[in-house]
C-alpha cells in the first residue's frame, strides 16, 4: 500500500521550494496548507492535532480513520497515499503544481 509520510512532506517541499508551491511562497495570495482524499476528493486544512490551522503541512489534524502509523511522540507520521498536499483558496483545492502556476501567473500580472 502506498502512504503518505512526513518525510515525504519535506522532500516535496523542498522540491517546490522557489516555485511557489510551498506555504512561505503563496500565503500572500490567499492559499493554505491542506489535503486531498484522491478517491473521495474530501479536502482537509492542515491542521494542529488540536484543531488550529497549521501554517505548514502537518499529518496530525488529519482524521484519525486516515492515520496509519504514529511516530514515538504521538504525532500522525504516514497517511494513505491517496491523501496529497496542495493548498485551499477561496474554497477550492489547488495541487503544489497548480498553486505554483498561479502565483507565477499573478505575481507576473503584479509586476
Amino acid at each position: 500500500m502506498l502512504t503518505l509520510s512526513s518525510r515525504y512532506l519535506q522532500l516535496e517541499a523542498a522540491a517546490h521550494r522557489g516555485t511557489g508551491g510551498v506555504s512561505a511562497e503563496n500565503r500572500r495570495l490567499g492559499f493554505r496548507p491542506a489535503f486531498q482524499d484522491t478517491d473521495t476528493g474530501q479536502t482537509y486544512p492542515s491542521t494542529f492535532a488540536d484543531g488550529r490551522l497549521a501554517p505548514v503541512h502537518i499529518l496530525d489534524g488529519l482524521p484519525e480513520p486516515l492515520v496509519l502509523a504514529r511516530d514515538r511522540y504521538g504525532r500522525a507520521s504516514r497517511v494513505p497515499g491517496t491523501i496529497i498536499a496542495g493548498f485551499l483558496r477561496d474554497g477550492a483545492f489547488y495541487t503544489r503544481t497548480e498553486a505554483a502556476a498561479l502565483v507565477r501567473e499573478e505575481s507576473a500580472a503584479m509586476a
